[in-house]
């Protein structure tokens, strides 16, 4: 039985093989969206996305174990485009945020993964497991950046408290408002709601119904 290199890419102690090739890395997770846009989960499998990306079949089960872990990864990569620039205050940062992300999951093959993937977790822990450890442990870290520059700033107290439960929250927040909005509610994500969102996530309830 052929033996597979693992997901992460890393051969097994004791074990040499060629180097991972960035471009064909890139080349099946397109292919992956392409393909799921396409054909739906169900009509999707590694030799379609093979001949999409211009790869032997080998390559592909080469570096995932099946269909979970190579949609998991091909959408994981399109939230690691997600950035927070600097836009001079808190408040401003987070509306900027919601907007780049909800552009995001506007994209077919965002939402097609997205959707794919989650309603496939709901009979697979595994896969529940992946998507926290690819998609939200990866993007946490935009929480992580918009904290530290807010107490740079003096905006938000600096504590020696435990951050991780605060950051869990506060990206559960952002992020479940804009995929409901999104992909529930099917409403649009703008500028009028991005900063009446971020009123209510600063502010509270009170001060925004005031």
């Amino acid at each position: 039985m052929q033996s597979r290199t693992p997901a992460g890419g890393r051969t097994p102690a004791g074990r040499t093989g060629r180097p991972r090739s960035a471009a064909a890395d890139a080349a099946i997770l397109a292919a992956t969206r392409e393909a799921l846009v396409e054909l739906g989960w169900s009509g999707l499998t590694l030799g379609d996305v093979a001949l999409r990306a211009g790869v032997a079949k080998t390559t592909v089960y080469r570096r995932w174990q099946g269909k979970s872990e190579l949609v998991t990864d091909a959408l994981a990569t399109l939230f690691d485009e997600l950035v927070l620039p600097d836009r001079g205050s808190l408040r401003a940062d987070i509306e900027g945020v919601v907007l780049q992300f909800a552009r995001l999951l506007e994209q077919p093959a965002t939402k097609t993964a997205l959707m794919a993937v989650v309603a496939e977790a709901t009979h697979d822990e595994a896969l529940r497991g992946r998507i926290r450890e690819k998609i939200v442990g990866r993007q946490k870290r935009l929480v992580v950046e918009g904290r530290r520059r807010a107490q740079q700033r003096g905006e938000i107290p600096d504590d020696s408290t435990d951050p991780g439960p605060q950051i869990d929250l506060i990206f559960d927040v952002i992020a479940g408002a804009v995929v409901h909005r999104t992909l529930v509610s099917c409403e649009p994500v703008d500028t009028d709601w991005a900063a009446r969102f971020t009123t209510v996530l600063l502010d509270g309830l009170a001060v925004a119904g005031g």
